[in-house]
């Protein structure tokens, strides 16, 4: 059985996918993919009948790469970016770069969706910790909530000058549970990657790697 908060994040966060759109809300979901390492990778060949490929008996570990996505569940759109290395410096300017492009895209706050009640207003975030145990704090002054973003809970993920930034930008963070990280969407798209990308390839530099992954999202 699943233990009470638990249960109550996946509640979440399934709402969010069958009624964040109706709701007017965009719902994207954020991944990083990997580490893909730079050597020999096993897989599937078309190697005629009888000449089965050969791999080198000697290789250099050449190092990894990462890539960083986003996907948006209702259209299957997708936003990535080939990295050597994930961290919050490299992370986070990213995701707000996307984010706010994203934003430039949706459909202006109609006057009625722009609730001048901030109780109202207020009431509209707090739904979406409804039934939590541990919630993060609002701001004091909050604009509409324009967008769902689905995330890994991972510590990175909740930085405090990250989160306030969603926030103030009208985006509500929703947190994978501890073990469920596969409510996350964008996590189904890593044997998509592997299988298409990688798979029988010999990739001998992170750069290579970085070509190879980004060129499945032109």
């Amino acid at each position: 059985m699943w233990p009470i908060p638990t249960r109550r994040l996946k509640k979440l966060i399934e709402t969010a996918y069958r009624e964040g759109e109706r709701r007017g809300l965009a719902v994207w979901c954020e991944d990083e993919a990997g580490p893909y390492q730079a050597i020999p990778q096993s897989g599937h060949c078309w190697q005629p009948t009888g000449v089965p490929g050969r791999y080198p008996h000697e290789y250099i570990r050449g190092g990894t790469a990462k890539l960083l996505r986003l996907f948006h569940p209702t259209t299957g759109h997708v936003r990535v970016k080939g990295v050597t290395h994930s961290t919050n410096a490299v992370l986070h300017p990213w995701l707000q770069a996307e984010l706010a492009a994203i934003l430039t895209t949706l459909p202006s706050v109609e006057p009625r969706l722009d609730l001048s009640n901030a109780a109202a207003n207020r009431a509209a975030w707090a739904c979406w910790q409804e039934g939590l145990s541990v919630r993060f704090t609002l701001l004091e002054e909050l604009p509409p909530v324009r967008m769902l973003l689905i995330l890994d809970n991972l510590s990175g993920h909740n930085n405090a000058a990250f989160v306030c930034w969603l926030i103030s930008h009208g985006i509500m963070p929703l947190y994978t549970p501890l073990g469920g990280s596969w409510l996350n969407m964008a996590e189904s798209m890593q044997h998509i990657l592997l299988n298409r990308t990688l798979s029988g390839q010999q990739p001998e530099t992170p750069e290579q790697l970085i070509t190879w992954l980004e060129r499945m999202f032109p």
